[in-house]
């Protein structure tokens, strides 16, 4: 096991919307690391699952809703998922890139 993940190592994985892909930076059974890509127009459909979620703004704006409560955030802005907790989100420009961060792992995207 290398203690290093490099970002040119980790190739992009379109989703079906066709406005949205992720890159699986590093992951254990205990915690994974991921990239979000969108394009305008690209969403995060309100979903739920057991992994507890923290997201960080990288680029862009966006509006993401989180159980009941809906709020705007920024590059440099961050936000917390419980476990099962429902939550989305949709970008509000034209692109922006969001760094999710699990624990555990998301096995359901390897």
């Amino acid at each position: 096991m290398s203690y290093f993940c490099y970002d040119a190592a980790s190739p992009v994985i379109d989703l079906p919307d066709g406005k949205t892909s992720r890159k699986i930076l590093a992951h254990t059974d205990d915690l994974m690391i991921v990239k979000v890509f969108f394009e305008e127009g690209g969403v995060g459909t309100v979903h739920t699952h057991p992994h507890t979620q923290a997201t960080y703004c990288l680029e862009g704006e966006f509006e993401f809703t989180v159980g009941d409560e809906t709020k705007t955030i920024k590059s440099g802005d961050t936000l917390y998922m419980p476990s099962e907790l429902p939550h989305g989100c949709r970008l509000l420009g034209k692109k922006g890139v969001l760094l999710d961060i699990f624990t555990p792992e998301r096995k359901d995207f390897l």
